[in-house]
């Protein structure tokens, strides 16, 4: 299922991979694509939403 988030705090390229590589612990097979421009984060996982923000949210990233 195709989950969208609005995450705060990326500003580059690092904290894009921090991102993926943090829902990526919830789903190893998740696709990921972050676009840091406007802060969105779209997610191709079964796992649970708030999984999935726990996770971005442990990264260190706040999730709205």
């Amino acid at each position: 299922m195709s989950q969208k988030f609005q995450v705060t705090g990326m500003s580059c390229g690092r904290c894009a991979n921090a991102v993926q590589n943090a829902v990526q612990t919830v789903d190893p097979e998740a696709q990921v694509t972050v676009d840091l421009e406007t802060g969105h984060v779209d997610v191709l996982s079964e796992q649970p939403r708030k999984d999935i923000v726990a996770a971005i949210e442990n990264a260190g990233y706040a999730v709205q």
